[in-house]
């Protein structure tokens, strides 16, 4: 049996067209089922639909072989134990740091010396910032990030962007980029040793399915 865990939300609905062009379909709604674990029209495949951010410790420990998760997840996890096979080109948007409107007419990222950011990725804010010097106060959101500078939690945000409505909607604008996002498909190490061949075609499947 091959066990796919998939992130809920934006990568769920942009990875089921990519899995029915692979031949793998969800014999149930996954937009309305309760049931955790999701068999497919293929006997020896089954998904499980997760929180994003568990995606990489469901494929780590082996409860999954295989998954689907945004980089900025893989990234902020570290990928220990895993293996990044393919970028499957979906879900795109960027990692960002935004500020108020009003602050952002006469701000230079360049002059930024110390910062207090909110965000969910401590990880990667951290890291960003310390190689370019820039000393960092972190308050560890886990969402409604934009809330933070409107009350005064923190001077800007680290968060993903997509369209920038959600940014505009509460007077932030974007005003550094820091790295590009999509999903990829991930592996467990064991796995990829122990079940290789069942895992093979599915494999082969999706990287075809995304021009790999």
């Amino acid at each position: 049996m091959v066990t796919i865990a998939l992130s809920k939300g934006r990568i769920l609905e942009e990875s089921l067209p990519l899995l029915k062009r692979a031949g793998i379909v969800p014999n149930e709604d996954l937009t309305k089922t309760r049931r955790l674990i999701i068999d497919t029209n293929v006997p020896d495949v089954q998904l499980i639909v997760i929180r994003a951010a568990d995606v990489p410790t469901y494929v780590r420990y082996g409860a999954a072989d295989l998954g689907i998760a945004g980089k900025d997840v893989l990234s902020e996890d570290g990928c220990e134990g895993l293996y990044e096979l393919v970028d499957l080109g979906i879900a795109r948007c960027r990692l960002m740091v935004a500020e108020p409107a009003g602050m952002a007419q006469t701000d230079d990222p360049r002059a930024w010396t110390r910062l207090r950011i909110a965000t969910k990725y401590v990880r990667i804010a951290q890291s960003h910032f310390a190689q370019k010097g820039i000393q960092t106060d972190i308050v560890h959101l886990y969402g409604s990030m934009e809330l933070a500078p409107l009350v005064g939690l923190a001077d800007r945000i680290v968060d993903l962007v997509s369209s920038g409505k959600t940014l505009a909607a509460n007077g932030l604008v974007a005003v550094e980029h820091i790295m590009d996002v999509s999903a990829w498909l991930i592996a467990n190490r064991a796995a990829m040793k122990m079940k290789y061949p069942s895992l093979k075609p599915v494999i082969a499947s999706l990287a075809g399915e995304c021009g790999q």
